[in-house]
C-alpha cells in the first residue's frame, strides 16, 4: 500500500467524468488499498479515485463502521432531504451547508466485480452522494447553499 497525493480544488481532474471499471484485477485492488490508506491517513470519511488523479468509478468510504468499497456506483433511490455541513479532502479548510438525501440506495460492484446494493442514511447517505458526485466531476461547493467558517458552531 502507498499514500497517494490528494488532488486539490483547481486541479482539472476533479472536474472530469470518470470511466466505468471493466477490469477487476490486481491494479484495481492496489488502487483500492492505496485509496483506503490515503483516506485514513487524511482522517477522511470518503475518497473517490479522481481525488488521487485516477478517472475510474471507484470510491472508498468509512463512516466508523468499517471500510466500504464501491466500484461503478450509482444511486438508484433516494428519500428525504437534510441540510448539514460538509467538507472535502480536496478542498481543505472550507465547509458548506449542502442539501443531500437523508437516505439512499446505491447499486455498485465490489472489488471482484460482483454486483451489490448498499443502503445508507444520515452520514453514510451524505458520504455516498458526495463521493459519487466526484465521479461525475461535481464538488460539494457546487451544491452548497451557504459557506461556513470551519471552526464556527452553528
Amino acid at each position: 500500500m502507498a499514500l497517494r497525493n490528494i488532488r486539490e480544488y483547481g486541479d482539472e481532474v476533479l472536474r472530469k467524468k470518470s470511466r466505468n471499471v471493466t477490469v477487476f484485477d490486481k491494479r484495481l485492488h492496489t488502487l483500492i488499498l492505496d485509496m483506503l490508506e490515503t483516506m485514513m491517513n487524511a482522517n477522511g470519511v470518503g475518497l473517490a479515485a479522481p481525488q488521487v488523479g485516477i478517472l475510474k468509478r471507484v470510491v472508498v468510504i468509512d463512516v466508523g463502521e468499517g471500510p466500504i468499497v464501491l466500484v461503478n456506483p450509482e444511486i438508484v433511490e433516494s428519500k428525504g432531504e437534510v441540510i448539514e455541513p460538509e467538507g472535502c479532502l480536496s478542498i481543505p479548510g472550507i465547509l458548506g451547508e449542502v442539501p443531500r438525501p437523508s437516505r439512499v440506495k446505491v447499486k455498485a460492484q465490489d472489488k471482484w466485480g460482483k454486483y451489490i446494493e448498499i443502503e445508507g442514511e444520515d452520514l453514510l447517505a451524505r458520504a455516498l452522494c458526495h463521493e459519487i458526485d466526484h465521479l461525475e466531476g461535481k464538488l460539494f461547493v457546487d451544491k452548497a447553499i451557504k459557506f461556513i467558517e470551519p471552526d464556527s458552531e452553528e
